[in-house]
């Protein structure tokens, strides 16, 4: 199926990921049916797809663009049966997604992929009970979905090459920028990176050298405002001058400068008060709605200005802008 004959995405699961994913594709001129179990779903979804929609809204609609096209489905055999893709965003535990994918390869349409939001765990593990695995794929999106364009795709070992090459064409066309992962390792790829880093945060809070503001802000006011430009690899290849990488390499070997520790802290209540007593003071008693619209507005912001000069996300930003307007004639 190309990305154009996709009209009805399907989500399965709404919390964060899932409300994410319905703001992107109702922002995108599609329709969305949504499922979900748990009690006051429907209602939920709704209040974040709102909370969602200036943020979006400023980023640019395409035609036909509308919270109204959001349809809630009583049970998960008519969202599958009404979708052309479905985008499976259930909590992160491996014999519920095993479960699910079954029943929904069961019920959909057996050219219809179904792709998992999942942050990382491996997709042979759960397509193994489908009479169709062949169509079972991972798209995992980061948080807010409706505003950053990485999506890591990848499939499992019964995967068929040409479902990731569909889901990358669709991923591409609501402007996301796909990333295929070349293998299925545990965590993906920036997951992986994350978790490096947020071990690290934890170490220095339990060791008392630092507060969660201030790692916050070791991040905010330096390297994080490279990385929306650049990832790690290109930065340590412009530190090392005219000598590029090989100099970083042979000056900065990390086995000669053990700074990190890489392996977790024991997870006692010490640490967690103290991370959770950092958050909060930042916070400042601020709800979780507001917070969400002060980083939608920064990030929308650093958006625009990357795309002023065509460089990072901004690029992708300025292509699917490009191509709505070729789309509207």
């Amino acid at each position: 199926m190309t990305a154009a004959a996709i009209q009805t995405v399907g989500i399965a699961g709404c919390g964060v990921i899932g409300a994410g994913w319905t703001a992107r594709c109702l922002a995108h001129g599609l329709d969305v049916i949504a499922w979900d179990p748990a009690a006051g779903a429907e209602a939920g979804l709704r209040e974040a797809v709102d909370n969602a929609w200036p943020a979006v809204t400023r980023l640019g609609l395409s035609a036909g663009a509308s919270r109204e096209r959001l349809r809630f489905a009583p049970d998960l055999a008519v969202m599958c049966r009404a979708a052309d893709f479905i985008q499976e965003c259930a909590p992160e535990r491996e014999d519920l997604k095993r479960e699910l994918h079954a029943q929904m390869d069961a019920l959909a349409d057996r050219g219809t992929v179904i792709a998992s939001s999942t942050s990382g765990l491996l997709p042979s593990n759960f397509q193994a009970g489908c009479r169709h695995p062949q169509r079972i794929v991972v798209g995992h999106p980061f948080n807010p979905v409706y505003l950053l364009p990485l999506v890591e795709v990848l499939g499992g070992r019964q995967t068929d090459a040409a479902h990731v090459d569909a889901a990358v064409n669709f991923y591409r066309s609501i402007g996301m920028h796909p990333l295929r992962v070349r293998a299925e390792v545990p965590g993906f790829l920036s997951n992986r990176l994350q978790e490096a880093l947020w071990r690290e945060a934890l170490h220095l809070v339990n060791e008392g050298a630092a507060t969660t503001e201030e790692l916050d802000a070791a991040i905010t006011h330096g390297p994080g405002l490279r990385w929306a430009l650049w990832g790690v690899c290109m930065i340590f290849h412009l530190a090392g001058g005219a000598g590029g990488m090989r100099h970083t390499l042979r000056h900065f070997d990390p086995q000669l400068f053990p700074w990190s520790k890489l392996p977790a802290p024991p997870m006692e209540e010490k640490l967690i008060d103290a991370m959770a007593d950092g958050v909060a003071q930042q916070t400042a008693g601020r709800s979780l709605r507001e917070l969400e619209r002060r980083r939608d507005n920064c990030l929308v912001a650093i958006l625009e200005a990357l795309a002023a000069e065509n460089a990072g996300a901004g690029k992708v930003l300025r292509e699917s802008r490009a191509r709505r307007q070729n789309a509207a004639g």
